[in-house]
């Protein structure tokens, strides 16, 4: 499974940033695919999943209202919609996937162990 992601930059605080992750090489069809962020000097920080047919999506409290996670099967393309940034969202983002039947953990209201990383992009909110 291949991960990149794209989108990040600088945006002023109060803006809004589209992160794109592109995904492929999967050999199953039934998966969970996530966002995660890790800020200088700090833990990585889960913040939402997607199940692989787009219907099932699980928010940490920390994004839930700010954040929308949705995806693109045709493009085999998964987006973070980030709004009302603030310097506190300055970090990398990832996305990463699960395994084989890992959309599993959303009818369970929870996001998945993961097995595949992107190289993460950076986003930068300015104050």
């Amino acid at each position: 499974v291949q991960l990149v992601e794209s989108g990040g930059g600088l945006v002023q605080a109060g803006g809004s940033l589209r992160l794109s992750c592109a995904a492929s090489g999967f050999t199953f069809d039934d998966y969970a695919i996530g966002w995660f962020r890790q800020a200088p000097g700090k833990e990585r920080e889960p913040l939402s999943c997607i199940s692989s047919s787009g219907t099932s999506t699980y928010y940490e409290s920390s994004v839930k209202g700010r954040f929308t996670i949705s995806s693109d099967k045709t493009k085999n393309m998964i987006y973070l919609q980030m709004n009302n940034l603030s310097a506190e969202d300055t970090a990398v983002y990832y996305c990463a996937a699960g395994g084989d039947g890992s959309s599993w953990y959303l009818t369970r209201g929870a996001c998945p162990p993961y097995n595949s990383w992107g190289q993460g992009t950076q986003v930068t909110v300015s104050s």
